[in-house]
């Protein structure tokens, strides 16, 4: 497929999609970050694969020739919804790897109605996406309970070796750190840890049109109990190997979705899904997704899908073709 990409936030993330779109045939016009190490220098450059003749900007405007942008700055609508808008402004649509788009309702239910304004004013689509939120986790477990009559309740895990990960992400996670100060910089909101639980819960609940009464999330260490070593990473016994948590969405007292996720040293990697129908129960396991790389995957597939969708802000399960069906028992 033709496509002229923009590419908001040239960090690990912006990197890997800018080499995934030259692979796949797509034209990168603009760049634009705000990093003054690499701002002037031309994108191939930065990749290792010599001159492209673009060069990384500060100016968003010139991001206007782009078919799509993809956005990946951060995690945090409010931080970063100027960010969104200055381009869907321009009548560029925008796919972003902010976690808290991929179900803006819940913790900026303001700012996600003024999205969906602005898009459909000039014409354009924003939507948040990614492996996790935005797929393993959400879309996955609706398109896999599409083959139950009837969902009574649901279970998603995910688990992954953050040694095998890179640093800044084991640093969102304060691996190696001593695990108190690590759960007290987690509740102050030093570091994030993962985002996305709630968000997750609440995609699988609209994909059923499940109107959910209570959504819990919770996040905390994994302090090691005794000395490990992954992929040369070494945790010494009583400090933190990294983060484990959970959301929980309630119908009244009965919790109908939960999704887990574990990052830590020397972590089994898998994802499991478990859809629990009326009569029966099924299950389905995987041997573990790259984080990093499926991000950029999910993003870009979406990316190509956008000149097809109505203009507004759009959620990931808005593009299957089917709804779930939850029991009410």
């Amino acid at each position: 497929m033709d496509m002229r990409l923009g590419i908001y936030g040239f960090g690990a993330i912006g990197r890997l999609a800018a080499r995934l779109a030259l692979d796949r045939g797509y034209e990168i016009v603009a760049v634009v970050d705000i990093d003054k190490r690499i701002v002037g220098k031309d994108v191939g450059e930065l990749l290792g694969i010599g001159d492209l003749g673009v060069k990384v900007s500060t100016d968003v405007g010139e991001l206007a020739d782009a078919d799509v942008v993809l956005h990946a700055t951060g995690s945090y609508l409010d931080k970063v919804f100027d960010q969104i808008v200055s381009v869907l402004r321009m009548g560029v649509s925008v796919v972003s790897t902010c976690e808290t788009l991929s179900y803006p309702y819940y913790r900026y239910p303001v700012l996600a109605l003024k999205l969906d304004e602005i898009a459909k004013a000039y014409g354009s689509v924003v939507i948040g996406t990614g492996i996790n939120p935005g797929f393993l986790l959400d879309t996955l477990v609706a398109v896999l309970a599409a083959s139950t009559p009837y969902v009574r309740r649901v279970r998603a895990t995910r688990s992954l070796d953050a040694a095998k990960r890179r640093e800044p992400f084991r640093k969102k996670i304060g691996v190696g750190e001593d695990p108190k100060v690590v759960e007290e910089r987690l509740a102050r909101g030093e570091i994030t840890g993962h985002v996305g639980y709630a968000e997750s819960v609440y995609l699988i609940a609209h994909a059923g049109d499940l109107n959910l009464t209570k959504v819990v999330e919770w996040q905390g260490v994994v302090p090691a109990e005794s000395d490990i070593e992954s992929s040369g990473i070494k945790v010494e016994k009583g400090r933190n190997r990294g983060a484990r948590g959970y959301g929980a969405g309630f119908v009244g007292d009965r919790e109908v979705i939960r999704v887990e996720f574990e990052a830590y040293v020397g972590a089994p990697e898998f994802e499991e899904v478990e859809i629990e129908s009326k009569d029966f129960t099924i299950k389905w396991r995987s041997t573990g997704t790259p984080g990093d790389i499926g991000t950029v995957s999910v993003a870009l597939n979406v990316a190509e899908k956008v000149p097809y969708m109505i203009p507004g802000l759009r959620l990931m399960t808005d593009l299957l073709p089917f709804k779930i069906v939850f029991t009410r028992d």
